[in-house]
This record gives structure tokens, C-alpha cells and sequence, in this order.
């Protein structure tokens, strides 16, 4: 714990700051993709509106995991007067884009650092399944009750259709996921559908620019390569979206083995990394998540609503 500290103290800030600038940036880029969802369901959004909304949704996750998605639909939802769930649709759909495009960037990294990765792959994901071909028939087991209870709930929504359709609350509930589904599907219908992919390629090269640059706070972590980071990026990820307050823990955990078992870094140096780089990003996130906040809630008041 000693040494840890002593790397937070003695550790080149530069960098960081280089790479919370960048975060600035890939969210800007992140406003810019969401608006292009928004507007085209024919609603107005300004960018500075949209990313002081993004910047509250990642202030929100570092309280509570996945509050954030609906903390920017809420605030963008009551400053410009968009319904919340044409909002969540959008923000569904773009969600799951960048899970593919995470899938996409983790499967050319294992095929590009196949070599590098394949004992941290064998170390960890060999038990796994080992213990799961040891547990297959509890694994059938709830499989066959999990599609059991689906259909069971299908053929009963269907034999009672007409007498749910009356009940008091059923066209509300139809009207919430009729504007979900419309948001989902804006990134089918979207036109500028290779801007939408300009912005997405932006997002993730920034945040692979923000593994990359803190490398060099750290003597021990000076030699890792744009590539090295990138493989850093794929599988730190898998800590942030873990369901833990922004990534706490998971992250620093993940992080810190992807280092030590792939890259050799010595134990302290790895936690030292995870843990000033997962600082940074939480401290900005808070502070000008917590800024955009009252300037969406206080200031923002006085400004007409684009959609009235």
C-alpha cells in the first residue's frame, strides 16, 4: 500500500490531464451522435444541452450503476420538452451499438495479440467453462423453466388480449413502449447513418487515447504501446459496465490483472495505474456532471424549451 501511494505522489499528472481532455471531447462527440437520433424523430436539441445531459448520466453512474441512462433522459427529457421514452429508445439503441462495437474492438484484439493474450485467455475463461460443463444439467434445468414460464406468460397474454386492452391503464402503457420502440429504431431509419459511424469511431479512439496517454505517468508503464492500451480499453471495459457504482472495484481488479498477467507490470505499478486513472475519470465526471446539473436545473430555466 505504501508504493501505491508513493506512485500517486510521485506519478506525471500531465498525462492525466491530457486524457481528461480527451474524455471532454469523446462526450462531445457522444452529444453530437446522440443528437443525430434525436433530431431525426423530428425533435430540436442544442449540443451544449445534450452533452451537459451526458455529462449528468455519468455523474448519475457514479452513485448508482446504469442510473445515468435515465438520469440524461430525465434532465434532457424537462429541459426540451421530449417525451422520456422516445429518449430511452435512443439511448437503447446506441447502447447496444457500442456493445457491438466493443465486441468488434475486443475480437481483433484477441486475433491481433493473440499471442500476448492467450495464457491471461486460458487463465480465465477455462475454469469458467469447465465449471459450467460440470453444472450443465442445473444449466438445462433452469434454460427449460426460463422458456416454460415465457410461454406460459405468452399463452395467457394472448387467451386474456381483449380484457387487458381494457384495462384503465393499458393505453398509457401501449403509448410509453409505442414512443420506446420509435426511439430504438431511429438508428435504422437514421439518413446520415455514416456521420452516426464518424462520431462512434471518434468516441472509442478518444477513449482508447485515454488508456494510452496515462501510460507514461509511470515509469513502470512507459513502455506499453497504443496497441497495448487498446487491449486494456476491451477488457477494462468489462469493469465498467459491471454492475457496481462506476466500475468500482471491477474495474481496478480487471485493470490490474490485464496488466500483471499480460504485460508483465509489476503489482503495485498496475494498481497505482487503476487506480489514478479511474480517480481522474470519477472526479471529472462528478465535477462537471455536478456543474452541468445547475446549469440544466438553475440557469437553464430562463431559456425556452426548443420543442414547445
Amino acid at each position: 500500500m505504501t508504493e501505491v501511494w508513493r506512485d500517486i505522489k510521485e506519478a506525471n499528472y500531465y498525462w492525466l490531464i491530457i486524457a481528461l481532455i480527451l474524455a471532454i471531447a469523446s462526450h462531445i462527440f457522444r452529444a453530437l451522435r446522440w443528437n443525430l437520433l434525436i433530431n431525426s424523430l423530428n425533435y430540436k436539441t442544442k449540443l451544449s444541452t445534450t452533452f451537459f445531459a451526458v455529462m449528468v448520466g455519468y455523474m448519475a453512474n457514479t452513485a448508482v450503476p446504469r442510473m445515468g441512462e435515465l438520469a440524461r433522459c430525465g434532465v434532457l427529457s424537462k429541459k426540451e420538452k421530449i417525451p422520456f421514452n422516445t429518449l430511452f429508445g435512443t439511448v437503447i439503441s446506441e447502447r447496444l451499438f457500442d456493445l457491438v462495437t466493443l465486441f468488434v474492438i475486443i475480437i481483433l484484439v484477441i486475433i491481433f495479440q493473440f499471442k500476448s493474450l492467450s495464457g491471461f485467455i486460458s487463465n480465465t475463461f477455462v475454469p469458467f467453462f469447465d465449471n459450467l460443463a460440470s453444472n450443465i444439467q442445473s444449466l438445462l434445468v433452469f434454460v427449460g423453466i426460463t422458456i416454460i414460464i415465457i410461454a406460459a406468460v405468452y399463452f395467457i397474454i394472448r387467451r386474456l388480449k381483449e380484457k387487458i386492452k381494457r384495462l384503465p391503464f393499458y393505453q398509457s402503457l401501449r403509448t410509453f413502449f409505442d414512443g420506446l420502440l420509435d426511439g430504438i429504431k431511429t438508428i435504422l431509419k437514421l439518413k446520415q447513418k455514416w456521420l452516426f459511424l464518424l462520431y462512434t469511431f471518434f468516441i472509442w479512439l478518444f477513449y482508447a487515447c485515454m488508456v494510452y496517454f496515462p501510460v507514461f505517468m509511470l515509469p513502470e508503464t512507459s513502455q506499453l504501446t497504443f496497441a497495448d492500451a487498446l487491449t486494456i480499453l476491451a477488457i477494462g471495459s468489462l469493469g465498467v459496465v459491471a454492475p457496481v457504482p462506476g466500475g468500482i472495484g471491477a474495474y481496478h481488479f480487471i485493470v490490474k490483472a490485464v496488466l500483471v498477467e499480460i504485460f508483465k507490470i509489476g503489482g503495485n505499478a498496475a494498481g497505482s495505474f487503476a487506480a489514478i486513472t479511474h480517480g481522474g475519470q470519477t472526479i471529472l465526471n462528478v465535477i462537471v456532471g455536478g456543474l452541468s446539473y445547475f446549469y440544466i436545473g438553475v440557469l437553464a430555466k430562463r431559456e425556452k424549451p426548443l420543442n414547445e
